[in-house]
């Protein structure tokens, strides 16, 4: 009841204040700032008694407090808040390439292969299969000849294979589960990334030579693709060794630190034209295993400590950006590839683990890891938008209609089965408050979202 009471008291104070920055004050980007920090926070202590994670409490706000609803967060904030979302993607790459550790990667990089190839054949087959199917209900496949509906479908679900690290990464880091389900879904969301991006490359240039576009604002070019991976690779090592190095002879001001290297590579990858998320991943893995464990460690919790309100944030702003209204009206394609997508990561997810001899824990429940969706797959949707105008907004509706229900879902389903797998912990499952002292906060930042 008091966090209730404080949320209304500071939602009260925040409609008071808005109108000065309307009159030409300013300040509207910061005051949204801080009050999502908060709200998103609280909301998220909230939403720990029911078992759910702190995250669906944080995406909850910005539905609640955004455009949609209640309208405290602005269209106009929220675009002005566009850098925090930046620096949230750069911040969450470097921590889940930190996790990743070399030996880790020779010991079980076969089973995480054979489960993303498995699972993602799948997933694609059924994807593509539903859509053929429903051909009359998709808006951008009804009265299409046949070979347009199944290349615009694999198009599609090309797209739809995408997962989220960043709510992977969330999640474990606030629930502090580190077993082999945690471990497995880990490591299988952050290499499908570069696995995705390489196959909607060859989908889509497969998809312009069969069903050329009428009209094309977009830029896209095989070369292009890949230079976004290699570069970002070459970046990212370039970037990781440097930080090692800072760490081997400096080892002064981590927090800075920490901040400098995540607006620095997250502004290095725009003017390059590179995948941030795999540049940043890189550079993290490179600094974690080339610097002493210890020194690897201290940054790591440097950054926790720096990043904790812009990851609250990050989650409200993705919440503020579903689109219910697209929900709504596309109820009855979303629902059917939400349900057959959950379907094919379970079949093939399990069948994947069973082929390379995973713990029985890992066969049943990885699959639900990896069923939230965010980040690269909005890039993604973007990118086929902007190739077939023509088909465009009826492309990305539909997907950002699915992506509303998976990145909700997800976070939920992969907390229940860390649970089932006896990989939580008890104590971890509340989040701290935002404003914890820097002893505690360098334990548990992260877990904030």
């Amino acid at each position: 009841m008091r966090r209730l009471i404080i949320l209304a008291l500071l939602l009260a104070s925040v409609q008071l204040i808005l109108p000065l920055g309307a009159r030409g004050h300013g300040g509207q980007w910061l005051l949204s700032f801080g009050f999502l920090v908060v709200a998103a926070s609280t909301v998220g202590r909230l939403v720990a008694p029911l078992g759910l994670p702190a995250i669906v409490g944080h995406l909850a706000t910005g539905v609640i407090f955004g455009p949609q609803v209640i309208g405290t967060l602005s269209t106009d904030a929220a675009r002005q808040l566009a850098p925090v979302s930046s620096l949230a993607i750069a911040l969450i790459a470097f921590l889940a390439g930190a996790e990743l550790r070399w030996s880790e990667l020779k010991e079980r990089g076969v089973l995480l292969l054979k489960i993303l190839a498995t699972e993602m054949s799948l997933v694609l087959v059924a994807v593509t299969a539903l859509l053929l199917g429903m051909r009359e209900f998709v808006p951008f496949l009804a009265d299409s000849p046949t070979t347009t509906v199944l290349v615009m479908s694999l198009l599609f679900a090309s797209i739809a294979v995408v997962h989220s690290p960043a709510v992977t990464i969330a999640l474990l880091s606030e629930t502090r589960a580190n077993g082999p389900v945690a471990r497995t879904t880990l490591g299988v969301v952050l290499l499908s990334d570069v696995v995705v991006i390489l196959l909607f490359a060859g989908v889509l240039a497969f998809a312009r030579a069969v069903v050329p576009p009428a009209a094309s604002s977009s830029t896209f070019s095989l070369l292009g693709v890949f230079w976004e991976i290699g570069g970002a690779i070459l970046i990212g090592g370039f970037l990781g060794g440097g930080i090692a190095l800072y760490l081997r002879f400096v080892r002064r001001e981590l927090f800075l630190f920490a901040i400098l290297v995540a607006f620095f590579g997250s502004e290095i990858t725009r003017l390059a034209h590179v995948e941030t998320l795999l540049a940043m991943l890189i550079a993290g893995f490179v600094a974690e295993n080339v610097s002493p464990h210890a020194l690897g460690d201290a940054l790591r919790h440097a950054i926790e400590r720096s990043a904790a309100p812009v990851f609250v944030v990050f989650f409200a702003l993705a919440g503020a950006a579903l689109d219910l209204g697209a929900v709504a009206d596309l109820w009855f394609v979303v629902l059917p590839l939400v349900a057959v997508r959950s379907v094919a990561l379970w079949a093939g997810s399990g069948l994947g683990a069973r082929w390379g001899k995973a713990s029985l824990p890992e066969r049943q429940w990885t699959w639900m890891g990896l069923v939230s969706q965010a980040g690269v797959a909005i890039g993604l949707a973007t990118v086929a938008a902007e190739a077939y105008p023509e088909r465009g907004d009826a492309i990305r509706a539909l997907f950002l209609a699915m992506l509303a229900v998976n990145q909700t879902l997800g976070p939920i389903l992969f907390r229940f089965a860390l649970s089932r797998a006896g990989e939580l912990d008890g104590a971890a499952a509340v989040t701290p408050d935002v404003a914890a002292p820097p002893d505690r906060a360098s334990d548990t930042t992260l877990r904030t979202t």
